[in-house]
């Protein structure tokens, strides 16, 4: 301990030179006294003398000779006594800034979302998820360079948040509708703070103070950061990260920005108002201590969080991006009251406007990421037909991008407040489909999703007439169409309200007409061997019969059959209900027609020589033929001579 000079105080003020004493017995002396127990009163006594030399100083007058001296020993007693505090106020920081739990965190963020019923989005599901998909990668190459992933993509998982640990000591002191705010340091340290931060600012030593705070309170934080995995990433480091990881980031950014604005923030805003509330701020600063230290020590903090979203928000616009981004405004439009609330300083002002600002570019790349999957719809050229007829991989894709879009219809509708815009020439196939339906009645993001549809059919014609067979486009037509109707149908209560029963009828109709044109396809050439014209030359009908062109006409059936036999079992209706229709559609048709030209031409027929050649099939083995249309374990047609 260093020795104590001589006092230059006067016989009528004995209180200042027990104080300076105080100050001078302390100096060096490196054991803590701000501490619980046996030093408590000393802290008090040291306190009480600091406060008894800055009175002496405030007051002191120039008119005594002595003033001079006096005033130079007790500035120095005060810079001894600043030293000793600010020591002080470093060790009651790092003994009570303690590391919060992030399962702890984690948990708390959850039970805020959950007590505040806050719809939390069930997130992008899988594209192409349906009983019936098919993975055709291997089976043709999309020509297109439109970003679509026919594949599967998924967006489904989600971040366990179950409680792993013990659960923090820290508790939770107030809550908002959804800002918590946790003991930081415990009211016992707070008391502490407190004193020493007034008595360093009063002195004039408010840099210093904050500089400890602030370098201590920025270290928890880090801290807290990088257990919730926040990075540090520039804008440019963001962009130039695959697709793939933003997803995970983003998903992971939600949780932790929720955590960050509305914990750590704003319980780092209440311990600086603690510590420093109605202490002035710096010289020059329009606001209080309080706001400037808790603006200081989060804003670098504040800024890492928003820079992420901001990158996001000014990336490319591909369309695969739109839902990611849609969660991300989601969370961030929820976020900004809280983010208003927690910077509610004129110092700190620019941090809401930044997060307002993210808000409505992430809304404009959503408006422009939905007009680019349009634009993607219409120009997809893919023209390799799939195997089978069956759903193409663009039409799942498509559907299940418009059934995701319902799930995010209550921000779509607030984002697309304007209607496509459509210049089609009147020629165009989808004119004519457009001006029957009355879309001004429509709200604008129910006219794209039916534009969306329209241009979808179209395209999907289009692939159509790359099928060779003439039955197998038709059957094409009616499996794509028919899934569209479906996803509508049986997809959320939303979507099915913005496209219309109306419209699902005209669709329900067109499933009908491609129906009806495969039959007529596939039934037209069988159907006219089963014909009696051309068969009669002379006499009777009895016996006016060629059994010549009789025997060819039974040739002709057999061959004819066989190869649409070979043809339908291989190709596909996905869709139960609608294959077992289509099976009994063309049996009803078929069944009747051959059952007839057999009971009357037979005879003829086993009349003559080897009527095993002509006769191969009963009414029995056709019906057996049909109902095994569609199914490829059905490959080969049983025959035999009908009896």
């Amino acid at each position: 301990m260093s020795s104590t000079p001589t006092s230059l105080s006067s016989p009528e003020n004995p209180l200042l030179s027990e104080a300076e004493k105080l100050i001078h017995r302390y100096d060096g002396d490196e054991q803590m006294i701000f501490c619980h127990g046996d030093h408590r009163e000393e802290a008090d006594n040291y306190l009480a003398a600091v406060d008894e030399i800055q009175r002496s100083l405030e007051s002191l007058t120039t008119v005594d000779s002595t003033s001079g001296d006096r005033n130079k020993m007790m500035k120095t007693a005060i810079e001894i006594a600043m030293g000793r505090l600010e020591d002080e106020f470093k060790n009651l920081l790092n003994t009570h800034t303690k590391f919060i739990e992030t399962d702890w965190l984690i948990e708390l963020n959850s039970s805020i979302n959950s007590r505040n019923s806050l719809s939390s989005r069930r997130g992008v599901e899988q594209f192409g998820t349906d009983n019936d998909t098919q993975d055709y990668s291997d089976e043709f190459e999309l020509q297109s360079n439109l970003s679509f992933d026919f594949s599967g993509e998924t967006d489904s998982e989600s971040f366990n948040e179950s409680r792993a640990g013990s659960r923090s000591s820290t508790s939770c002191y107030r809550s908002t509708s959804s800002i918590h705010e946790i003991d930081l340091v415990p009211i016992e340290a707070i008391n502490d703070l407190r004193n020493i931060a007034e008595r360093m600012i009063t002195a004039g030593y408010t840099r210093e103070c904050f500089q400890v705070y602030t370098g201590i309170r920025k270290s928890a934080i880090e801290s807290n950061f990088h257990h919730l995995k926040v990075e540090n990433l520039s804008i440019g480091e963001v962009q130039r990260l695959k697709w793939d990881v933003v997803e995970d980031k983003i998903k992971r950014w939600i949780r932790a920005a929720n955590i960050c604005v509305r914990i750590l923030f704003a319980s780092e805003k209440r311990l600086c108002e603690q510590i420093f509330e109605r202490f002035d701020g710096f010289e020059g600063m329009d606001c209080g201590a309080d706001e400037a230290c808790f603006y200081e020590t989060v804003k670098g903090f504040a800024v890492q969080v928003l820079n992420f979203a901001d990158a996001v928000s000014i990336g490319d616009r591909l369309p695969h991006k739109l839902f990611k981004i849609l969660d991300l405004h989601d969370s961030m439009s929820k976020l900004v009251p809280d983010i208003e609330e927690v910077f509610d300083s004129k110092v700190a002002e620019g941090i809401p406007v930044h997060a307002s600002e993210i808000v409505a570019r992430l809304a404009d790349a959503a408006r422009g990421m939905l007009t680019e999957f349009e634009k993607c719809v219409i120009e997809e050229p893919s023209q390799i037909p799939v195997p089978g007829g069956t759903v193409h991989p663009f039409a799942r894709y498509v559907m299940n991008y418009i059934s995701l879009i319902s799930d995010y219809k209550e921000t779509l509708v607030e984002l697309i407040v304007s209607k496509p815009v459509i210049v089609l020439e009147p020629s165009h196939p989808i004119a004519s489909e457009l001006e029957l339906l009355d879309t001004d009645n429509k709200p604008p993001l129910a006219v794209h999703l039916i534009w969306i549809i329209l241009n979808l059919l179209h395209n999907l014609d289009g692939k159509s007439q790359y099928y060779r067979d003439p039955s197998l486009a038709p059957l094409f037509l009616m499996n794509n169409r028919n899934y569209i109707v479906s996803k509508v149908k049986r997809g959320s209560l939303e979507l099915r309200e913005m496209i219309g029963d109306n419209y699902l009828k005209k669709l329900s109709g067109k499933v009908r007409q491609s129906a009806m044109a495969y039959q007529r396809q596939t039934l037209s050439r069988v159907l006219g061997c089963l014909r009696d014209e051309g068969l009669h030359v002379s006499g009777s009908f009895s016996s006016g019969v060629s059994k010549t062109l009789l025997r060819e006409r039974f040739k002709s059936f057999n061959t004819i059959f066989a190869d649409v036999h070979r043809n339908q079992v291989t190709w596909s209706v996905p869709d139960a209900q609608l294959r077992e229709e289509l099976r009994i559609a063309v049996s009803e048709n078929l069944i009747p027609a051959y059952r007839s030209f057999l009971g009357r031409y037979r005879g003829q027929i086993e009349n003559g020589r080897h009527p095993e050649l002509y006769i191969k099939y009963s009414v029995e083995d056709i019906e057996n033929a049909v109902l095994g249309f569609f199914e490829p374990h059905q490959n080969s047609l049983q025959s035999k001579r009908s009896r």
